[in-house]
């Protein structure tokens, strides 16, 4: 079973894109998932959290999709993908870090 855990914000609507992919991406990985969703309301929940945006994504407590040097920020966040910059991973990077942690 894989514990993750999405932070996000409501002004950021990225976060239910995350939400499905990675729900999707669990079922393409044959993987279990626990999906905790965590709303951050303040920029001092944000720095308590080290929310680096929403969505945050986290695999058993760690951002798979880090950015060395990001801080903390109650923003929406923009991951770099196949396709461009997105405001959420996409599947298949989803799928990636699933099959990785199944390894």
């Amino acid at each position: 079973m894989v514990n993750l855990t999405v932070m996000y914000f409501d002004g950021c609507p990225s976060w239910q894109t995350a939400v499905e992919r990675v729900r999707a991406a669990a079922v393409l990985a044959r993987v279990q998932v626990h999906v905790d969703l965590v709303a951050v309301t303040s920029d001092e929940d944000a720095a308590r959290l080290w929310f680096t945006g929403s969505p945050t994504i986290l695999l058993d407590g760690a951002d798979p999709f880090a950015t060395p040097g990001a801080s903390p920020a109650l923003a929406c966040r923009l991951y770099a993908t196949p396709h461009g910059l997105a405001g959420s991973p996409s599947l298949d990077q989803l799928v990636d870090v699933f099959s990785q942690r199944a390894g």
